[in-house]
């Protein structure tokens, strides 16, 4: 009896011993090199951020030892660089499991903070123009003003709404849509639609779509693939192409959208969580969306400081729901007939 209680107050012994880190290392003292690997920007990127971010995350605490900016920011940007557990980042930072998941979501939303200053839309004629003609030099193609698609980020079948959320390969996603530059930069990202929800249904239903609709937007086309429905303001493929100036329309079509299908290879890439490489993101959708902004914002961060990346990036599987607008636009087959004979 003695010995089963001594094995007893053991077993209690080990469930109550508290888990021990490693001293918080000093990750910003590491390369250039390293931390892009590691967090996908250099050091004085890092350092501005946790600099902007110093009053968010800064609190008043009765610990000895409160969690620093820069253990927090580079924490929350090595998950979503990696998508890898929480328990991993906590114990390379030398923070617990728990802590990682406290502090995330105000570090996602101090990075969700700059997207006025890192994702907009052309609003001037000079920065339209801009767009323009950087798309013009691609293939001749006219007055684009941004290529749009959207892409998929799996996460965890939800409790509330979950077939809502199945796309059509049959996994739970949310549908993200991406509208880009010819540099890859994204204008507009809408990232709180699930997985089910059509593509054209998106855009015509977002702010952006509902601009254009009105004529708010300026001059110019976004150009969208065959999942689209063709509008005056957003041009498609030529679905069967018949004659010469139809098929070299829709060769400097597919060369001029090609932007948003490498601008998103490179997102998910640069941000391996929202890939499969990284897993299916195990959090509810209103987090994956988060998750999802604070990484547009960090690709234009990247992007804008010429941050190289080296993996390649990735190639999705592309499968278009066509056949959403059953009934052709009249004004906008007749503009895009305008533009076919341009080729």
């Amino acid at each position: 009896m003695a010995d089963l209680v001594l094995l007893e107050d053991l077993q209690q012994a080990l469930l109550r011993r508290d888990r021990i880190f490693r001293d918080r290392t000093d990750l910003l003292a590491e390369s250039d090199e390293w931390l892009i690997s590691r967090f996908r920007l250099p050091r004085p990127i890092l350092l501005d951020l946790c600099q902007q971010f110093s009053q968010l995350l800064e609190r008043p605490t009765k610990r000895t030892s409160a969690v620093p900016v820069h253990t927090q920011v580079l924490s929350t940007i090595g998950f979503l660089a990696t998508g890898t557990f929480q328990r991993e980042i906590g114990d390379r930072s030398g923070i617990s499991q728990p802590t990682v998941s406290r502090i995330m979501p105000h570090v996602l939303h101090a990075i969700i903070s700059l997207t006025s200053q890192y994702i907009t839309f052309p609003n001037t004629a000079a920065e339209r123009t801009q767009i323009m003609t950087d798309f013009y030099n691609i293939t001749g193609f006219p007055s684009v003003i941004g290529a749009v698609d959207c892409t998929h980020v799996a996460l965890k079948a939800p409790t509330v709404d979950e077939f809502a959320f199945q796309n059509r390969k049959g996994y739970h996603s949310i549908n993200v849509q991406v509208i880009c530059d010819a540099h890859l930069n994204l204008l507009n990202v809408v990232a709180n639609s699930p997985g089910g929800t059509h593509d054209s249904f998106i855009v015509q239903n977002s702010i952006m779509g509902l601009r254009f609709e009105q004529s708010a937007a300026g001059e110019g086309w976004l150009f969208g693939d065959r999942g689209y429905a063709l509008k005056f303001w957003l041009m498609t493929p030529v679905a069967n192409p018949v004659s010469q100036k139809e098929l070299n329309y829709n060769r400097a079509h597919e060369r001029t959208r090609s932007s948003v299908e490498c601008a998103i290879g490179l997102l998910k890439a640069r941000w391996l969580c929202l890939s499969d490489r990284g897993g299916i993101l195990q959090y509810k959708p209103d987090k994956v969306c988060y998750i999802v902004k604070a990484c547009s914002v960090l690709h234009n961060i990247a992007i804008k400081n010429g941050i190289p990346l080296d993996e390649m990036p990735i190639q999705e599987d592309r499968h278009m729901a066509e056949g959403f607008d059953p009934m052709p636009n009249a004004v906008a087959m007749q503009l895009r007939a305008g533009i076919i004979e341009w080729f």
